[in-house]
């Protein structure tokens, strides 16, 4: 639903971008808050670090599944299921003193996420007309460098000031709130009609599958160097600069994502190639980085400005794409972009035993090569040339 000039519905999707920002701030939040998380639970940090790889398992194995058994439910429904979830889960995390229980929870908020992310796009798609679907998909997305750069600070600065379980008791509130607003601003959508075609019917449409591969693959090339950046940031010598340097990515991030709302539906293909080429010059100056923190500080810049739109443009690739199979395709995207984000952390640890924090620039860099080849020969489907 769009107000009659057919401009933006600003408060729904507001709504939405604050459901971005909870499923991404309690995803990550248990890294800022972890050494005090261990001690809560009685474990190692190791061991409590799992509470994000739980999450992530939780969302790859039900968002298909789950987008399936769901499709003709209402969509304000199910977003209301999906915040609940959150609402639920960081509640039970905030009070549980048993590191068993806290998983379950974690499992259940991934699941949540599984929900919410599946929705997000194609219900922003829904809340504008025609012209304007891409930048209404790009203020949903800014929750996510929200959350990175000014969320997960805020909770780890919380957590260390009145204790871990207080962060969670936060965001329990706010998804509260969020509930509330929901209700309250955000327009119903149908779902799909009974009789649906299976999820895995999208990769057949023209255009799918190449977004899809596209995602799995510069997801996880981020992945690797994003999660062992501070690895990296002390090999290069700043290792007591990594909050400044995050900051400056979560800065240049949601520029980033300024910058693609503003063309989204003009030139999606254009910003998809400016992106990747950004993000791989910003790997080969860390690749080639010599103790120069103004060269590191540039890299970074680059490499926020390039991957500060990479959800939105990918996300938006995929609904257009996809068609009448939209939100299956999302389900698909959210599936594989979680799958990405388990296996650059697995492989990161990897790489860092076996070829040390230097690798991990190379390796986004090599990485990008075929995301770029897959997007520059999409140019039919699924990264289409405009007129």
């Amino acid at each position: 639903m769009t107000t009659r000039t057919g401009t933006l519905n600003h408060p729904a999707l507001l709504a939405l971008t604050t459901a971005a920002f909870v499923t991404v701030l309690t995803e990550a939040l248990p890294a800022g808050v972890l050494p005090g998380m261990s001690a809560g639970l009685g474990v190692g940090e190791p061991a409590a670090g799992q509470a994000v790889t739980i999450y992530a398992l939780g969302t790859a194995l039900t968002a298909i599944p789950l987008s399936s058994a769901t499709a003709t439910w209402r969509r304000k429904r199910l977003l209301l299921a999906g915040v609940a979830g959150f609402a639920v889960a960081n509640t039970v995390t905030a009070l549980s003193a048993d590191y068993a229980l806290t998983m379950v929870a974690r499992f259940v908020a991934g699941v949540a996420a599984g929900v919410v992310w599946a929705l997000l796009a194609g219900y922003a798609r829904r809340l504008a007309p025609g012209h304007l679907q891409g930048k209404a998909i790009a203020i949903v997305m800014a929750g996510i460098p929200l959350a990175l750069s000014l969320g997960i600070p805020a909770g780890t600065f919380l957590g260390g000031l009145l204790g871990w379980r207080s962060a969670f008791g936060v965001m329990s509130a706010i998804a509260v709130a969020l509930l509330a607003w929901i209700t309250a601003r955000v327009p119903d959508q149908p779902g799909q009609p009974s009789g649906r075609t299976p999820v895995l019917h999208a990769l057949k449409v023209p255009g799918v599958l190449p977004v899809l591969a596209v995602t799995l693959v510069f997801v996880l090339a981020h992945t690797v160097l994003y999660t062992y950046v501070a690895a990296f940031l002390d090999h290069a010598g700043m290792g007591d600069a990594v909050d400044v340097v995050l900051l400056v990515f979560g800065v240049a991030s949601m520029a980033g994502i300024g910058i693609v709302g503003a063309r989204i539906d003009r030139a999606l293909r254009t910003l998809m190639v400016l992106s990747t080429v950004l993000v791989a010059v910003a790997a080969a100056l860390l690749a080639v980085v010599t103790g120069s923190p103004a060269l590191v500080y540039a890299a970074v810049t680059l490499w926020g400005l390039g991957w500060g739109g990479v959800p939105t443009l990918l996300q938006t690739a995929a609904g257009n794409a996809g068609g009448a199979a939209a939100d299956n395709a999302q389900a698909m995207l959210v599936t594989l972009w979680n799958a990405a984000m388990a296996a650059g952390g697995v492989a990161g640890g990897v790489l860092l035993d076996a070829a040390g924090p230097a690798s991990f620039p190379w390796t986004l860099l090599v990485l990008l090569l075929p995301v770029l080849a897959v997007v520059l020969g999409a140019r039919r489907h699924g990264f289409p040339a405009t007129s």
